[in-house]
């Protein structure tokens, strides 16, 4: 069954695990029947400091203005099944904990949880405080999904891209997808 998906990134640093996770979705859209895209404010400004390039103006997605709330995720009886946003800063958790639907991206959010999809939150900090953990919480007794963008390295990845795919590849395994990637004990 393909998957209708709605990817968020917001501006927290790590915007090298959007870029690669949108380049695993490019090779499996036999899985896929919708993608949207938004970014958050600065999302694109940080994605161009960290990465040098602007090839979040190259998506082969539609990209969705953050303030448009007629994008078809806003709404529940669109069918989106997933959302991932990745990466996830700390305020963007919080106002998803919250509720506050004060933009395309928490709106999205919150529909995904009060349709009992799923949501996947690809946190990018450290350390965390204990409003953090409560946020977290409060997703998790959501249905949500917490992700953090914690690496692993039994793989023995090479580069700095191998070494964020290890993240990129356990959201899609959570958000369902069938992808190639190097399990525990399976190549390691």
């Amino acid at each position: 069954m393909k998957k209708k998906l709605v990817l968020a990134v917001s501006g927290a640093s790590g915007s090298i695990y959007a870029q690669l996770l949108m380049k695993r979705l490019a090779e499996i859209p036999e899985q896929l029947d919708d993608i949207g895209v938004v970014f958050s404010g600065s999302a694109k400004q940080v994605w161009e400091h960290e990465l040098q390039n602007k090839n979040f103006e190259n998506l082969p997605y539609k990209i969705w203005d953050n303030s448009n709330f007629y994008a078809p995720f806003a709404s529940g009886s669109a069918g989106f099944d997933t959302m991932i946003v990745c990466p996830c800063s700390m305020g963007m958790l919080g106002r998803i904990a919250g509720g506050i639907s004060d933009d395309l991206i928490t709106r999205a959010a919150d529909v995904v949880l009060k349709e009992r999809r799923k949501l996947i939150l690809c946190l990018r900090e450290t350390p965390y405080n204990l409003v953090h953990i409560r946020n977290m919480e409060t997703i998790t007794l959501a249905g949500g999904i917490v992700c953090p963008a914690t690496p692993s390295y039994y793989s023995r990845p090479e580069s700095i891209e191998q070494v964020a795919l290890t993240v990129v590849d356990r959201v899609l395994d959570l958000a369902g997808f069938k992808i190639a990637s190097k399990r525990w004990q399976n190549g390691a």
